[in-house]
Formats: C-alpha cells, sequence, structure tokens
C-alpha cells in the first residue's frame, strides 16, 4: 500500500464495502458523539467520514486531533447505518472505521476556521491566504477558473488560432495607466516595464506574418485597486487576427464566450446572436457604454418638452439654456410604491452628487393620463402627454427626471435606470445577456488643454474614407470629433469584459490620425517607433480582442469581487499581506541597479 494513501477522500464508495484504504488529509471538522469520534477528512477531492470508536487501536491518538492536522487514516470501508446517510455527499453512504492514525503534520492554533463559509476581515483572509483556500468555495471557485481557462484554450485552438508567448520585460508605453517599471542593473539609468497589454507585441506578430494569435496574458498596471481588478496584475484572453474586418472578429469570438458561458453557467440562457448596439445610441438609451440589457428600462431624451413654451419649470429650464439635457427614466408600477420609495430614489440621487431626482406619478385612461408630484404642475397636460409618450408610459407608471450637462445627465440617468429596475423587480435574473457596443468616438475635446485628443486606442483604425481622411484640416473640429472608429466593447450583465478594435495598419493614416490629435511624427517615433517602423514593411488589415479572464470568472462563479476567484490577490492598497510585498531591499541590490532612493517627507 503506498506510504500516505491509497484513495483520495473522495474516492470512498458501497462498492468499496469490507475493504482496507489509507487516506490522506486535513482533519475538516472533529465530532464528540457520545464518546464515539467522526472525523470528517479532507483533500482536494473531496470529504469522507471517518468513525473512531473507543474499541480502535486508534482511539487514543485520534483524541488528540485537532482542526487542520494533516494525517494518514487506515481503515475499513463500510456503509453507513441507516438514516444516517448524507445525500448531498458523493461519500454519504460511507463511513471509513479507523484502525490507524499518524500525524503527518500538526497544525497550530487557527486564526480563522477552514470549516464553514464564515465571512471575515479582508486582512485577515488575505494574510493567511492558504487557510482560506482550503474553504470549500473558494477552492472550488479557483478550479473553476481553472477549468474556464481550459476551455478557451481549447476553444481558440479549434478555430485554429496558435497560442504565443510574449514579453513580460518591454519598453515604457503610454497605453493610458501607469506602468510598473524594473530597473535595469546592466544598463545604468534605463528601465524595463512591465506591459499593460501585449497590444504592439500582437500587432508586430500579424505584421510578421503569422495569421491567428491568442494568449492567456498577464497584464501589469499600477493602477488603483477595484472590486474587479487587482491593483497589480490580471489576465486576459487576448487575441489578434490578419485579414479581417470588424465583424470577422466579432465571428471568431462570440461562439468562445457563447460556448463557456454555456458550458459553465449552470444552465442559464445565453444570449445567441450578440446584438450590434452604437455608442451613440447605447449613451442615451442606456446612461451607459456597458449596458445591463437583463434590465428592460429604456432612458428617453425629454428636453425638448422641458423646453415647451407652456412648461414653467424653471430648474430644469435654465440647465438646458446652458446646453443641458433631460433624460426620463421610466418605472413602470411604481405608482403603487408608497412615498418612501420616492423619497429615497431622490435621497439616492443627492447622494450622487445631484441636486436630486424630480418625479411625475401617473393616472388615468390611456390617451387622457395626469401626472401627479412636485413637478407635474408645472408642465401643462399636453407636455405630460408628451413626456408620458416619448418614456412609453401608460396609467399607473410614474417616471423619473435626470437633469444636467449631457455627460452627467447620462451617468446620472444610467445609474438610476439600475437602481429602478432592482428596486421594483423588473431586471431578468439567471441568464447572461450579450451586446457589442461599437463605432466609438475616435476623438474627443480635452477641455482642459482646450485640444482635440484621441478618446481610446490611438491605434485604430478610422471609420472614414481613408483618403478623405488624409486630406482632413486639423483646425476641422466638427469633422474631426464626428469621425467613428472601428473600436467595440464586450458587455455582459452590464459588465464591460473587453475593448477592442481593427488596427491602423497603414503608416499614413496613423501619421495623420496623430496629426489630428497635436501629435507630431516625432512622437511617433518616441513613443510608438517599432510599431510605426514595423507597419512601413508591408503590414496586413489586422484587428483583435481581450476578454478579461478574471471577470469572465467572476460572472460565471455569482461573484463580485476579485478576490473570490483569484489565487493570491493583493488588498486594497496594492499590499500583498502574505508574502509582504512590496518590500525593503538591501544597500547592496540597490547599489547593483545604481539606485539611490528619495522617499518622501513625513509630515508631523
Amino acid at each position: 500500500m503506498h506510504r500516505y494513501r491509497s484513495h483520495s477522500c473522495g474516492d470512498p464508495r458501497e462498492t468499496q464495502a469490507g475493504e482496507t484504504i489509507r487516506l490522506g488529509g486535513w482533519c475538516h471538522r472533529i465530532r464528540d458523539h457520545g464518546g464515539v469520534l467522526f472525523i470528517d477528512l479532507r483533500d482536494h477531492y473531496g470529504v469522507t467520514q471517518c468513525v473512531v470508536d473507543p474499541d480502535s487501536k486508534a482511539f487514543n491518538q485520534a483524541e488528540k486531533l485537532r482542526s487542520e492536522w494533516v494525517v494518514r487514516i487506515d481503515g475499513e470501508v463500510r456503509k453507513r447505518p441507516a438514516g444516517t446517510e448524507n445525500p448531498e455527499m458523493p461519500t454519504g453512504f460511507v463511513e471509513v472505521y479507523v484502525t490507524g492514525i499518524e500525524v503527518l503534520g500538526a497544525a497550530a492554533e487557527l486564526p480563522m476556521p477552514v470549516f464553514g463559509e464564515q465571512n471575515y476581515p479582508e486582512d485577515m483572509r488575505l494574510r493567511y491566504r492558504f487557510l482560506d483556500l482550503r474553504r470549500e468555495k473558494l477552492h472550488q471557485n479557483i478550479m473553476l477558473r481553472g477549468r474556464i481557462i481550459d476551455s478557451l484554450r481549447a476553444r481558440m485552438k479549434a478555430q485554429g488560432f496558435f497560442e504565443f508567448q510574449t514579453p513580460i520585460l518591454t519598453a515604457s508605453s503610454p497605453e493610458g495607466a501607469r506602468d510598473f517599471l524594473v530597473p535595469s542593473r546592466l544598463h545604468p539609468g534605463k528601465f524595463y516595464a512591465l506591459p499593460q497589454a501585449p497590444q504592439q507585441f500582437k500587432q508586430l506578430i500579424m505584421v510578421a506574418g503569422f495569421d491567428r494569435y491568442f494568449q492567456i496574458a498577464p497584464c501589469f498596471r499600477d493602477e488603483d485597486a477595484r472590486a474587479d481588478r487587482s491593483p497589480g496584475e490580471f489576465y486576459q484572453l487576448d487575441l489578434e487576427m490578419s485579414f479581417v474586418t470588424q465583424e470577422d472578429v466579432f465571428a471568431a469570438v462570440e461562439p468562445v464566450l457563447r460556448g463557456v458561458f454555456e458550458e459553465f453557467g449552470g444552465g442559464c440562457p445565453v444570449t445567441q446572436k450578440f446584438p450590434l448596439i452604437s455608442y451613440a445610441e447605447a449613451m442615451p438609451k442606456y446612461g451607459s457604454d456597458k449596458p445591463d440589457l437583463r434590465n428592460p428600462l429604456i432612458i428617453a431624451d425629454v428636453t425638448a418638452e422641458f423646453s415647451r413654451d407652456d412648461v414653467s419649470f424653471n430648474a430644469f429650464k435654465n440647465v438646458i439654456k446652458s446646453g443641458g439635457v433631460v433624460r426620463a427614466i421610466p418605472a413602470p408600477g411604481a405608482a403603487s410604491q408608497p412615498r418612501s420609495f420616492f423619497d429615497k430614489l431622490n435621497d439616492w440621487a443627492k447622494g450622487e452628487g445631484a441636486a436630486g431626482l424630480g418625479y411625475i406619478i401617473f393616472d388615468g385612461e390611456v390617451g387622457g393620463l395626469t401626472g401627479k408630484g412636485p413637478i407635474a404642475k408645472f408642465l401643462a397636460p399636453e407636455a405630460q402627454r408628451k413626456i408620458a409618450e416619448r418614456a412609453n408610459l401608460k396609467s399607473g407608471d410614474a417616471v423619473f427626471f435626470a437633469c444636467d450637462q449631457e455627460e452627467k445627465a447620462a451617468k446620472l440617468a444610467g445609474a438610476a435606470r439600475l437602481k429602478i429596475g432592482n428596486e421594483l423587480g423588473l431586471s431578468k435574473k439567471n441568464v447572461f445577456e450579450f451586446c457589442w457596443i461599437v463605432d466609438f468616438p475616435m476623438y474627443e475635446r480635452n477641455e482642459d488643454e482646450q485640444k482635440i485628443d484621441f478618446s481610446h486606442n490611438p491605434f485604430s483604425m478610422p471609420n472614414f474614407d481613408p483618403e478623405t481622411f488624409l486630406e482632413l484640416d486639423p483646425a476641422d473640429e466638427k469633422t474631426i470629433l464626428g469621425i467613428k472608429a472601428f473600436q467595440y466593447d464586450i458587455v455582459c450583465n452590464g459588465v464591460e469584459l473587453s475593448s477592442g478594435a481593427i488596427r491602423n495598419h497603414r503608416p499614413d493614416i496613423m501619421k495623420k490620425a496623430f496629426a489630428l490629435a497635436g501629435y507630431g511624427e516625432d512622437t511617433l517615433l518616441e513613443k510608438f517607433g517599432g510599431m510605426y517602423r514595423a507597419l512601413q514593411y508591408g503590414a496586413p488589415p489586422h484587428g483583435g480582442i481581450a476578454p478579461g479572464v478574471d471577470r469572465i470568472v467572476m460572472l460565471l462563479a455569482g461573484e463580485e469581487n476579485l478576490r473570490e476567484i483569484v489565487l493570491f490577490p493583493m488588498n486594497q492598497r496594492a499590499e500583498d499581506l502574505l508574502m509582504g510585498a512590496p518590500s525593503t531591499v538591501t544597500p547592496k541590490q540597490l547599489r547593483e541597479l545604481h539606485i539611490r532612493l528619495v522617499l518622501p517627507e513625513i509630515k508631523s
């Protein structure tokens, strides 16, 4: 028999009754039932109930055991007595009668128990992550993550993608977030950077003549923590394709994501054909470029209705005169809600930094709706009817209003749409609703610097006639700000999984694109010299995307915090409490790197 185990703790079944086996594992739970000890022995594969009675030679040893001790147990498999079976466990119809115990690893007093799913402070969970990972739910989430990644890989390879590995030590690149810098010992005063993404490398792979690339890629960004992104690193399904249009990328990615969500989504319905929603449509209708389509509410633009002569609500009219807008968020059936429902939403809006969330409640027959509420008295019946028509309201419905400059109004209306949908129980549950957001603006007005700048990825191909683009006058701001790019996002249940684009593969168009944003060719050569030079030696049209693995796993695991699906996450201050990173280094190490520390002064 093997030194430590003949079977795993998930193996024993009724068919093995009468067999002598050896198990190795952790003492998950120890119970004393009138002098008979029950040990739930746990390993990676499952839990087996082991029984030690006073007649066993192992009884004295068993009395010394404590939670999370690692032991080897020898014993005989037998069926559990009638009425004591546990059909919830694969091993729940058998138990092991213990004849021998060897302690392989005693455990000190636990700072937090492994048995059960009690919630403990984040700093304790991360400091003792090796204990936290023994807990059943977290252990299952990590295994789920591995199976999802295996599935992503298999589905990508089945479509003809080949897996490549790109460098981890690379050059610093202004890609929207702070780099993690690595000092070079051999080149004093110079630094490598950890890649924010393999963006330039995967494009260079296409320029080099490879056709379909993918990678489960680590990305490093020195940015503040969020619930859905680690402050240090995250992983993405990075892919790139040559000789493709935007639609080709969609056709390659949709079956991969749809298949993974159908495989691991617990039977929840998954969107079969992802709808395309333009950015210009998404913002006014959903108040967000990552709409949660489980929520049926559609925001309406009622700026014109509040601008009418028979409307005297000056609080909105004055905002409209200064360039603002009014967005209406319908609340079907909300007329039956108590006054506290409306007051709480108004208070919530104030907590979001808004002046409030005005509303109207409608009753009466179709065609003769009458509005009630603090705003209704300022609106003539015809204006109320127009608002009801625009927001698709009927008797018994209510409508809330967000009034501000366009961007702020969209943000408030989008958040209110989600809150109202949840409060009224309108949003669908147990479903995965996907969509593509397309046609993002290529440029935006940078008000701080009073200039035109890129909205997103500067490497994207403009969705504009190439020859006309090359002739654009940099002073023609109206035309420039109206240019869309071949950029797209995948959104699922209101979570942005990825951004992607058809890349700018022509150096003349890239040079012009940067010029329109006020950057000369010297900036291209300095910041993106490798890419810019490569495009001048024959580059194919290419494009790609990079869905976030962490966010995919979070959705499928039903978790809202990254900590629940990553092995060793950092805390919100970008600290690894288990390993003690970041840490100080020795003066010798600093001298080898030619680095002198200039620490900030501590203010008393």
